[in-house]
């Protein structure tokens, strides 16, 4: 009697890589979209700027590229900050570790 071990090993590393993909991708849109209902609004340019890329195989980036936006964000010396993007990230993080369970379980 003779007994065959199969490696899934490469099958399994695709079906998590693929995975992350998904709840990086769902987590950016997430993000994106509580950073643009906690954006403060003059014009709309700084809310209508606010998007997510994925930047690498693990990491997703939500931000804008309106040269303002640390000010905004931060504040400046005569100007109290109005933070949107890190309560939009921070408030939310086991809302994102759920996603990502979820997609890891599908």
């Amino acid at each position: 009697m003779s007994v065959i071990f199969t490696s899934h090993r490469a099958e399994v590393e695709s079906h998590v890589k693929q995975a992350v993909a998904r709840a990086l991708e769902i987590i950016g849109g997430t993000a994106e979209g509580y950073a643009k209902q906690l954006c403060p609004v003059d014009t709309g340019n700084l809310r209508n700027s606010i998007t997510h890329q994925m930047i690498s195989e693990d990491t997703v980036a939500v931000g804008t590229n309106v040269h303002y936006a640390p000010f905004v964000e931060l504040g400046t010396r005569k100007m109290t900050s109005q933070p949107y993007l890190r309560p939009a990230v921070e408030g939310h993080l086991a809302e994102y570790e759920a996603i990502a369970k979820q997609e890891l379980n599908r």
